[in-house]
């Protein structure tokens, strides 16, 4: 099967970072097509620049389905324009935050989401309530940029395990969410240290893909998710004017 999957930003190096991390969980005979926005901020820290991402992922999701591709992957946390890509394809498209929360559902009873700043700590902790975790999960800021990750002698790392000591400590936490797509090469080392289950949304995604198409399932075109109707996008948004009527 051949996954597509798209970071919603424009830096390049954190799309091959997701890329490796998803070709490393793919299982046999799965193609991980890595693409980056070509349009949008260069990080994605909270709803404005999350606004501002979400043309040049469905650009990429309308330009790349002539070559073919069985499900989508929107790599960054925030699930960045995830309701308005299902809207628009015909295959399963998961984000990140809800496959990492559903994943730590079926190994903790108690664990914490640490992402990055704290415009997206709070916008992270709706999507963790929306998912129905709000009873089970923490969500903590470690005052980190998302383009610190990239640099290896920003401090970040050190933040982050400081988080993550809290939130062991403090929270209760069983298992730990890294709660960027920046992160996820940290995953195992992570888990290594600290002997919890620690759940990177690339990977979790990836294997939740994988089963949507091994089962034949994809999302509904009933109701909340049906095609857009047809009707006039005038300027900039005038490629994105849909040509199909609602399923």
């Amino acid at each position: 099967m051949r996954l597509l999957l798209i970071n919603p930003n424009t830096t390049a190096s954190m799309t091959e970072k997701a890329a490796v991390a998803a070709r490393a969980v793919a299982a046999p005979g799965t193609e991980i097509i890595a693409a980056t926005s070509r349009m949008g901020p260069a990080s994605i820290e909270g709803y404005y620049d999350g606004a501002l991402a979400v043309p040049g992922l469905l650009s990429e999701l309308k330009e790349r389905r002539t070559m073919g591709y069985d499900a989508a992957i929107i790599a960054c946390f925030d699930d960045t324009g995830l309701e308005a890509a299902r809207t628009f394809s015909d295959v399963p498209v998961l984000g990140l935050c809800e496959s990492a929360v559903a994943t730590a559902g079926f190994l903790a009873q108690r664990f914490t989401v640490v992402t990055t700043l704290e415009r997206s700590r709070i916008l992270i902790d709706n999507l963790v309530q929306r998912y129905g975790m709000g009873g089970r999960a923490k969500v903590r800021a470690s005052d980190i940029a998302v383009l610190e990750l990239e640099d290896a002698a920003s401090g970040a790392i050190g933040k982050l395990r400081a988080e993550i000591e809290r939130a062991l400590e403090e929270d209760g936490a069983e298992a730990i969410v890294l709660g960027c797509a920046g992160m996820t090469d940290l995953a195992r080392e992570l888990q290594e240290i600290y002997c919890v289950p620690v759940i990177d949304g690339v990977a979790a995604a990836v294997k939740q893909a994988e089963a949507l198409v091994s089962l034949g399932l994809s999302t509904s075109k009933r109701g909340s998710y049906a095609s857009p109707l047809p009707k006039p996008f005038v300027g900039a948004m005038s490629e994105f004017m849909p040509a199909r009527t609602s399923g």
